[in-house]
């Protein structure tokens, strides 16, 4: 990595101050999700960028008139769309080619390759993501007929506009930054404790990806990641902005695209903000994993490396609360 002009007084100041905890939980899983609401893709690395990992929620689907984003939550069927990337692609600085695609695979339909390196010139007008809209770059006719036909209504694919357009975060949570297609931040991270504390109370377990989460960590104890309000990943620094809430996806198996209700009723029931933030603001959410945020204006101490996180890197809590109850939910 470039040097970012850190002083050795600097480093040892940003030790003391943070007062590094010990070693909280590892990375055991990485995941990216370039079109919204398909499925994941598992890496053994990823580049970090202030928006997320890169590829992720690069690309959503929209509806064919009003360029809504369409999800899991109006069309279940979109968990069983495949996406795959190049190998290459998870390397820090790899440029795609004429050769690059992103390919999709979906029960019935035939095999869609998107051109990764084909310039976009088509704009997509109105294009909106829950309170955001701007413009986005159209991936093609082709690309629409596939969707179209698998989901059976006219819909479109397209591309976060990057070269013209920004979407913030809500400025209570994470004044300053920015996300693409993602819901609430730039990242949400999980931890294997929390998921096997669900399990255990489940008639059916269930595996992580009803969840959705782009790091998962283990080691640590169940939803010991509620508490964390900054952490330390591979000398990165993040900061827990808040609570994630759940919606209908952890409902939807990410198999068949069928929705049960146990998940949900669960999570109620002991999850919700009721019982986790009794002195706080009643909002009717149910809460399940962290989302975080790249602290990016904070120095690197390690300059050595380059801006990836990988399996295996090691997490550190830097600060954090004492209870749920005091997490920004």
């Amino acid at each position: 990595m470039r040097g970012l002009g850190t002083t050795e007084a600097q480093v040892i100041s940003l030790a003391k101050n943070t007062r590094l905890s010990p070693m909280a939980a590892s990375i055991s899983s990485i995941f990216v999700y370039p079109i919204k609401s398909c499925r994941g893709i598992s890496l053994l690395q990823a580049p970090i960028t202030a928006t997320g990992f890169r590829w992720d929620r690069q690309c959503v689907v929209v509806n064919g008139k009003g360029r809504r984003a369409c999800t899991q939550r109006v069309e279940p069927k979109l968990a069983l769309v495949l996406v795959e990337l190049p190998s290459e692609a998870s390397i820090e600085d790899w440029e795609p080619t004429e050769s690059s695609f992103m390919v999709l695979k979906a029960p019935g339909m035939n095999v869609l390759k998107v051109s990764l390196s084909k310039p976009h010139e088509t704009l997509a007008d109105g294009v909106s993501v829950w309170e955001w809209s701007g413009s986005a770059l159209d991936e093609g006719d082709e690309a629409s007929q596939w969707f179209s036909d698998f989901l059976g209504k006219p819909y479109r694919l397209v591309r976060f506009n990057t070269a013209s357009e920004t979407r913030p975060m809500d400025p209570k949570y994470a004044p300053g930054h920015k996300v693409l297609f993602s819901d609430m931040s730039p990242y949400m991270l999980l931890s294997q404790g929390s998921l096997d504390a669900l399990n255990e109370l489940l008639n059916n377990p269930n595996p992580i990806n009803r969840f959705r989460p782009n790091i998962l960590v283990d080691g640590c104890e169940p939803f010991a990641e509620d508490l964390w309000t900054e952490i330390k990943i591979n000398n990165f620094t993040f900061q827990g902005v808040r609570l994630c809430t759940r919606c209908k996806i952890p409902t939807i198996n990410q198999e068949t695209g069928i929705a049960s209700p146990e998940i949900g009723e669960t999570l109620k029931s002991f999850r919700s903000d009721t019982i986790l933030r009794p002195t706080q603001k009643r909002k009717g959410k149910v809460y399940f994993g962290l989302n975080i945020v790249w602290n990016d204006s904070l120095p690197v101490l390690d300059q050595g490396k380059g801006k990836v996180i990988e399996v295996g890197n090691l997490v550190y809590v830097l600060r954090k609360v004492s209870s749920a109850n005091e997490a920004v939910g």
